[in-house]
């Protein structure tokens, strides 16, 4: 059985600065510059958690967006709130995964602002911009998780500590795969219903 966990959630914004702002304003929670997405017209901001994170994600040229189905997506789902709407689990074994659910991995990568380059493998990713279920990704290199990226958070995190994720149960117990203690279905239309993050005092809730 390979491992999982929840990698990161993300969050289609109208404006990274805006929405960064907004984080840090009510939450205390730092962001950091991304990168962009070539050929998918987006861009990001990473709100690192340890070994998880948030993903602020934006349209950054409408144009080549719309060429993609990851840029369609967020071109339909941005918004000013801090409204999470991808859930995004971690794999050490993409090419399992993908066999279980009778896909193909997906190869990708974006040049940090200092040159890295980051590289990662997804199963599933256009099934999520389709039917809103959750997807995988395997890290070419663990060790430039963006999450292990510093920030100065106001105040200690522990990452994130529990999504309910809302859609057809058969579909996101079969998509899933596995009991998950950080992660709960519910029936409803299909997104991310909430996300909690722990810090050193209270937990963040973000969502519904």
């Amino acid at each position: 059985m390979t491992t999982v966990a929840v990698d990161h959630v993300i969050f289609v914004v109208d404006d990274l600065d805006d929405a960064s702002t907004l984080l840090w304003q009510e939450h205390g929670l730092a962001s950091i510059p991304g990168g962009h997405h070539a050929g998918h017209g987006t861009a990001n901001r990473i709100v690192p958690l340890g070994d998880s994170y948030l993903e602020l994600m934006a349209v950054a040229d409408e144009a080549e967006a719309a060429g993609s189905a990851m840029g369609r997506w967020a071109l339909s789902r941005r918004t000013a709130a801090l409204v999470p709407v991808g859930l995004c689990l971690r794999t050490d074994d993409a090419d399992a995964e993908a066999a279980r659910l009778g896909l193909t991995p997906m190869a990708m990568s974006r040049a940090r602002p200092d040159g890295v380059v980051l590289s990662w493998r997804l199963v599933g990713a256009d099934e999520m911009f389709g039917r809103g279920l959750p997807f995988f990704i395997q890290w070419d290199d663990i060790a430039l998780h963006p999450g292990r990226s510093a920030a100065d958070h106001r105040q200690p995190v522990s990452g994130i500590e529990h999504v309910v994720v809302c859609g057809d149960l058969a579909a996101l117990t079969w998509r899933i795969g596995r009991d998950m203690t950080t992660v709960a279905i519910a029936a409803g239309d299909p997104e991310v219903c909430r996300v909690t993050i722990g810090t050193g005092t209270r937990a963040i809730a973000l969502g519904r």
